[in-house]
């Protein structure tokens, strides 16, 4: 069985090493020649929470032959258009395309490779890259965990899937993946974008007031959102999001704001791609996490305001109009509508 990893990022080479370090066969594939070129020399090497190194096969897209059994997608959700087609081809005819990207990509490749050949994977955990063929592991090793699923029923790859994610953390395969996707979608919502303009770690956007508030601000636009669209936000590691957070009442405000740090519990040392993105004068994907919440409140009349905001205010870093600073919490909350 052939199997490969395209996106070789931070999050693709700490997954591909796990792969490999157990012995099975894994292709990390990725664009970014300098990092290939380190991992076929040097090899994977893991920092952080974790601290290792392994021989891996690293290739960029160009370099890749013939047609693989399972094809990880782990490259940001905006190039799925261009990405899909092409994939498309070296996938095998009764092939998979396991999605690990943030927000619900899970359409898009169902319209490139069709439904039985689509599996998504909400992941519970984060990583930096540090250099090139270096990543760190931000999320402590415990916590490392993996929503696995198929938006159509059964799939008989779910089990192949399963036994390479498992080499890196939990695998729980969701009978209720929309939902699963949804929780993820929630968390990332709140924590991800707050991350990316302040530059605060989760661990600090948590650790103070302004910053928290806003977090859960947003968590509960999204928790508006999904109830106005009839979705049942699933668990996230046996914790219901929804119970903990859900903000209606004052004394449930109070508990909420108290429960907050619980949601990131293990995985403090993150901070969010979008904030790397951000930083390099990249794009980053809040239009695909934060813009799907939008989207979905104008679609269904909910109002959606510090969502419009912060989606805003990460466009005005982009264009240069604005900095990331830990005062933009200050800013987003006194603009509120």
């Amino acid at each position: 069985m052939r199997v490969a990893i395209y996106g070789a990022g931070a999050m693709g080479t700490i997954l591909g090493a796990y792969i490999a370090a157990s012995g099975r066969q894994i292709d990390l594939i990725t664009r970014n020649v300098k990092h290939v070129e380190a991992m076929k020399e040097h090899g994977a090497h893991v920092l952080g929470n974790a601290n290792f190194t392994v021989r891996v096969n690293a290739l960029t897209p160009d370099e890749m032959t013939g047609v693989y059994d399972i094809i990880f997608l782990m490259t940001k959700q905006r190039e799925n258009h261009k990405i899909l087609p092409t994939l498309r081809d070296f996938l095998a005819d009764d092939g998979v395309i396991c999605t690990l990207q943030n927000g619900l990509p899970e359409p898009s490749v169902i319209e490139a490779v069709g439904s039985k050949r689509c599996l998504g994977c909400a992941v519970g955990w984060g990583a930096n890259i540090i250099g090139d063929g270096v990543a760190e592991l931000t999320s402590e090793k415990d916590k490392m965990s993996f929503a696995l699923g198929s938006m159509r029923g059964d799939n008989p790859w779910l089990p192949a899937v399963k036994e390479y994610l498992e080499c890196a953390g939990k695998v729980t395969v969701e009978e209720n993946f929309f939902g699963a996707r949804w929780a993820k979608l929630a968390i990332n919502s709140a924590f991800s974008p707050v991350s990316a303009v302040t530059g605060y770690t989760f661990g600090e956007v948590v650790g103070k007031f302004t910053t928290r508030k806003l977090a859960l601000r947003l968590l509960n636009e999204a928790f508006d959102v999904a109830e106005k669209c009839g979705v049942e936000i699933g668990l996230i590691q046996g914790r219901d999001i929804v119970s903990l957070f859900r903000c209606k009442g004052p004394i449930k405000k109070i508990t909420a704001f108290a429960m907050v740090p619980f949601a990131i519990r293990g995985h403090g040392k993150l901070t969010s791609g979008m904030n790397a993105d951000l930083k390099q004068g990249k794009k980053c994907d809040i239009d695909f996490v934060n813009g799907v919440i939008q989207r979905l409140g104008n679609k269904f009349d909910v109002e959606t305001p510090l969502t419009d905001r912060i989606i805003e205010l990460a466009h005005q870093i982009e264009r240069g109009e604005k900095n990331i600073c830990p005062e933009n919490a200050k800013l987003l909350l006194k603009n509120r509508t």
